[in-house]
């Protein structure tokens, strides 16, 4: 038999596992913001302008948002322990020409090769803890996935930041690359074949379509930002996204054996707890890159200030993770997400009244109070919604899922940058910080919007256990 493979889930033991994904995880998710901090010493090395030092973060999120829609159907085609040793195995061979790159053009290929790794991780790893663990026990396990997305991201930018005033830029990757090699050596003794294959068939065309589109739009919004909507490459990498997507979607729908499967989002639960994940990815986003430059820029603060004031709400949402989990596991996601959207709301609208003279505590306290309610939304939303798919679907949700997440990430940075530069007062030499921050105060306004429609949407997730759901699916099932 072509499963014959597969471990039987009951017998195994889950914990190396969980930490042997837990660890590729984190260090593929760490290494979107690794080099935030290090970009002014990588221009100064080897003579880069500021807008092109910003693609060595922007390709590893492209990159990385082109693969997150296909690893649903590498996670169908190959086995589970092939699929992790290769993407960690690719993401370290990536580390490694980072670490000795001697120019742009091979540091720009490091990241690629980086991000195409990177980009299997989080789906493949959501995948096998919803396949390992029982239904009540999925919260707790979720909750650990939250700890990994919350806490690498804050921490690349405080590591990178001390690393760099003491050492050369690439010591980042020297860090990260042992680590990973460590990853791929226990894993090869430890990790079991989970997920079951089909064998679907390999459909180039859809697969040309999904990058094309994935990627068209994430480079189009993020490049939105920087260069405005009205700039010609910007308006046709979203057109060509926008298109290329539409045909990708329609195919899926005509396909026997689909590479993403859009069907799950005719489970209405689904579909609304993707949209509130979104919601909430948008609101971390919006305070992540929006508060940085208002407190740099606008307010007098240095680049440590702001790293620092990401960090104690980082290392909350990290705690709050695994004990969220198992709240979701005893009482469901609704009222966890119907209150953490209520204080993301709250602390949306606490910030559109920053002014040049903002202490350092009010900013640094409600950022916190703000990540303890998205640690409420993030995890608690997604084991709702993939509570609704038959073990067949996982792997298709959990894509789709984590892609609708960086389409969100795009999105939202490139809106309330847009909208925060579009309603300051004044954007030329002579502006004054109070004319610049009302643009900032404007973009947190519409945060608090976006926040307010979430909590509205978060009224219609039932509330139901996860034993009641998972009972609801096996018996469509039968």
């Amino acid at each position: 038999m072509r499963n014959e493979e597969v471990t039987d889930i009951q017998n195994i033991n889950k914990l190396p596992i969980v930490a042997v994904l837990i660890t590729g995880a984190f260090l593929a998710i760490l290494n979107q913001t690794l080099l935030a901090t290090a970009i002014p010493h990588i221009m100064d090395d080897l003579h880069l302008t500021e807008n092109t030092a910003q693609w060595v973060t922007t390709i590893f999120m492209l990159v990385n948002g082109i693969m997150i829609p296909i690893t649903a159907f590498l996670i169908e085609t190959f086995t589970t322990r092939r699929l992790f040793l290769t993407a960690m195995s690719i993401f370290a061979f990536g580390t490694l020409i980072c670490a000795v790159s001697p120019n742009f053009g091979i540091l720009m290929t490091g990241r690629i090769v980086q991000a195409a790794g990177a980009g299997i991780m989080m789906p493949l790893m959501m995948t096998i803890f919803l396949l390992i663990f029982p239904v009540e026990k999925r919260g707790s396990a979720m909750g650990t996935v939250g700890l990994v997305i919350s806490f690498a991201p804050a921490l690349g930018p405080v590591i990178s930041g001390w690393l760099v005033e003491h050492y050369p830029w690439r010591s980042l990757f020297l860090i990260v690359l042992p680590l990973a090699i460590i990853d791929v050596i226990v894993a090869f003794f430890i990790m079991k074949n989970i997920t079951t294959r089909t064998f679907p068939k390999v459909d180039y065309i859809s697969i040309v379509l999904s990058t094309l589109g994935f990627g068209g739009l994430l480079y189009g919004f993020s490049s939105a930002g920087n260069s405005g909507w009205s700039n010609t490459i910007v308006l046709l990498s979203l057109a060509i996204g926008a298109i290329c997507l539409t045909i990708f979607i329609l195919r899926q729908f005509k396909l026997a054996q689909p590479i993403l499967e859009f069907r799950v989002f005719k489970n209405k639960i689904f579909t609304i707890t993707t949209v509130i994940g979104m919601i909430a990815f948008i609101g971390l986003i919006a305070a992540e890159t929006i508060l940085p430059i208002y407190m740099q820029n606008m307010a007098g603060y240095s680049a440590l200030d702001s790293g620092l004031m990401i960090l104690p709400g980082a290392l909350i949402m990290g705690i709050m993770s695994p004990i969220n989990g198992r709240i979701f596991d005893r009482f469901g996601a609704r009222y966890l997400v119907i209150v953490g959207l209520l204080i993301l709301t709250i602390t949306s609208f606490l910030y559109t009244n920053l002014t040049p003279d903002t202490s350092l505590s009010y900013i640094t306290v409600v950022f916190a109070v703000r990540m303890f309610g998205i640690s409420m939304i993030m995890m608690p939303s997604t084991t709702a919604g993939l509570n609704q798919l038959s073990n067949k679907l996982i792997p298709h949700g959990s894509a789709m899922v984590n892609t609708m997440r960086q389409v969100a990430a795009s999105i939202g940075t490139a809106l309330l940058i847009t909208i925060m530069t579009a309603t300051a007062l004044n954007t030329g030499k002579n502006a004054t910080p109070s004319e610049l921050i009302h643009g900032v105060n404007v973009a947190f306004y519409v945060a608090t919007g976006l926040s307010f429609v979430g909590l509205i949407l978060a009224l219609y997730i039932k509330g139901t256990t996860p034993h009641e759901d998972r009972a609801r699916v096996e018996q469509e099932e039968g």
